[in-house]
């Protein structure tokens, strides 16, 4: 079908246009940077990019097609209906109508899909759930903290005011409680997370979400006042996450899932960007030297616990290497996530929804860290009457 309206797309499709439904792709997993930067740079001319633009899509196939004209429906009506790309519109003979195979197109979902009661009743018979009352998940507690506007406004973080307004809807429907701070230094970040370790709800919930997006190096979050190529940057080291969360110093949360997600990047390797979230090229490790030494306890009485125990993080990228966020959209593995989330979390458990972030994946490759669950956890939405 693209073939066909190969001539009337190259005259009609406005310069801005082109450009949106290249980011559309790129989300989609159509074309990757390289392929969306070579367009761009390679094809000053509206005419010559659009011809790029829909070769290179043709050439890829018909889902590909599919995502094309879909993104074209969406973004201007008027020009798909132009096109003679609408829905009702006879394809030729020998071609797939547009409409002919919606089932192979993944749907995700934009509202949260809810738990049943019986699906929950049958997690609370296994032994190898983590347990959930509907009680404790009337009681859960999230907190988010996202980095916007930096001293050095050459480091704003654009697109992320999209990933506070979901991420904080996102946990909000999941039933947590959202604390929420916004542009914090190293150090205050650091004091949110000792604040947040004291919450009252923490003795009732029955886990925590942490999500914390920001610039960031390998080891390290970055704050706002965070100076590139200095060895004094404004740094909240991630290893503290499980320093105040831990069971010596947030007893609160013993045997609870402590969830963590990070948009941030983890070092500065080269490739096609968006928007890096990468501050300081070099890479630094913020790790903190623990003592091995064991203790003589003789009472029966005292339980030993583990220092780090029932975390799982979600990073949103593989060591050394940069995350991408778009300009209107927000960062890629909060887009993933609110997606995943909202079509998956009523059946799935935190690891499997994790795994499927991953797959979704296309631009970067998110990396779970530090997994010290001992049981296997659902979130339930919609059980506590959210």
């Amino acid at each position: 079908m693209l073939s066909r309206v190969r001539p009337r797309f190259v005259d009609k499709v406005s310069l801005n246009m082109i450009n949106q439904l290249l980011d559309d792709i790129l989300l989609d997993g159509v074309v990757n940077n390289g392929e969306r930067e070579s367009i761009i740079e390679e094809n000053g001319i509206r005419s010559d990019r659009a011809r790029r633009l829909i070769d290179i899509v043709i050439k890829k196939g018909d889902r590909a097609s599919r995502k094309l004209i879909a993104s074209i429906q969406s973004r201007d009506p008027e020009l798909y209906s132009e096109l003679g790309l609408s829905c009702g519109q006879p394809a030729p003979r020998g071609e797939l109508a547009y409409s002919a195979e919606p089932q192979v197109e993944m749907k995700w979902s934009s509202s949260l899909s809810l738990a049943t009661d019986s699906f929950w009743l049958e997690k609370q018979n296994d032994r190898e759930v983590y347990c959930g009352t509907k009680e404790s998940i009337a009681n859960r507690v999230a907190l988010l903290i996202t980095n916007i506007k930096f001293t050095n406004e050459k480091k704003n973080r654009y697109g992320a005011e999209k990933d506070e307004e979901n991420m904080k809807s996102l946990l909000t429907n999941l039933g947590y409680e959202v604390v929420k701070h916004t542009n914090l230094t190293g150090k205050a970040i650091d004091e949110a997370f000792i604040e947040f370790s004291k919450h009252p709800k923490l003795t009732k919930t029955d886990s925590v979400v942490v999500v914390i997006m920001s610039h960031g190096k390998l080891g390290a979050v970055l704050g706002v006042d965070t100076q590139s190529g200095t060895a004094f940057d404004d740094e909240f080291p991630i290893n503290n996450i499980y320093k105040h969360l831990g069971p010596e110093n947030c007893p609160a949360l013993l045997d609870k899932p402590k969830i963590i997600i990070i948009q941030a990047c983890r070092g500065a390797k080269k490739g096609s960007v968006i928007l890096r979230d990468s501050a300081n090229p070099a890479v630094l490790c913020d790790n903190a030297s623990m003592s091995a030494a064991e203790e003589n306890i003789d009472d029966d009485g005292f339980r030993r616990v583990h220092k780090e125990k029932d975390f799982i993080s979600l990073l949103s990228s593989t060591p050394d290497t940069e995350s991408y966020r778009h300009k209107m959209y927000g960062s890629f593995l909060i887009q993933y996530v609110v997606e995943v989330f909202n079509t998956y979390a009523h059946k799935d458990d935190i690891e499997e929804l994790f795994r499927k972030v991953n797959i979704k994946s296309i631009v970067q490759m998110p990396n779970k860290d530090r997994c010290s669950l001992t049981k296997t956890f659902y979130f339930y939405p919609g059980l506590a009457g959210i």
